[in-house]
């Protein structure tokens, strides 16, 4: 099989899936952009759910490889933290119809493909809050409900698909930074000696 044909089919059916929702998009829809006959297609592929999984699943991987990277070298919990919101927004900024098949059509895959999915979700998210549980136990971040807590940071972070352009003005770097300052004014133990703390 021609894997570089391959990875053709899999990013033009992510900008379908990403433009038109899997469902609404069709094997001959995908045939059609490419160029080919439908036959031809599933020379390459066996159907368009196999695309909807390749596609989740890199993603998911994408982001499993960050968080264990960040969770096994890096010591200090804002680092960690300013770290992990970094490589979120490179992956997401840098696969963007990948990245919003994988955050708004993951819904499609059919069992046990879903349940694997939500596993490899849960396992990031659980990422982040050991994150948060380093913080507290380094007495720099608030106690704070983690799931709610992870659940507004990966909010924010995942956010930027919907407005993130390559030419425009902010750069993914500097987004990271904005969202990281952000996000740990809010986490941040308030001390008696800041100038703006409030008993």
């Amino acid at each position: 099989m021609n894997s570089k044909r391959k990875e053709q089919i899999i990013d033009t059916a992510a900008k379908l899936f990403r433009k038109n929702g899997y469902e609404a998009t069709s094997v001959r829809d995908l045939a059609t952009e490419m160029d080919m006959e439908a036959a031809s297609l599933y020379h390459h592929i066996k159907s368009k759910e196999e695309l909807l999984e390749s596609i989740c699943f890199n993603m998911a991987a994408k982001f499993s490889t960050a968080i264990k990277e960040v969770n096994d070298i890096y010591f200090n919990a804002e680092e960690k933290l300013r770290m992990a919101i970094k490589l979120h927004v490179e992956i997401i900024s840098a696969n963007q119809d990948q990245s919003a098949v994988f955050l708004h059509e993951w819904r499609s895959l059919s069992e046990p493909k879903l349940s694997e999915f939500k596993q490899m979700r849960n396992k990031y998210e659980n990422g982040f809050r050991i994150i948060l549980e380093d913080g507290e136990n380094e007495n720099v971040f608030e106690s704070v409900d983690k799931k709610f807590a992870v659940l507004t940071i990966l909010s924010a972070v995942n956010w930027i698909n919907e407005w993130y352009k390559p030419d425009g003005t902010m750069k993914p770097a500097e987004i990271a930074t904005k969202l990281s300052d952000f996000i740990l004014g809010g986490l941040r133990k308030k001390l008696l000696t800041d100038l703006n703390y409030k008993p």
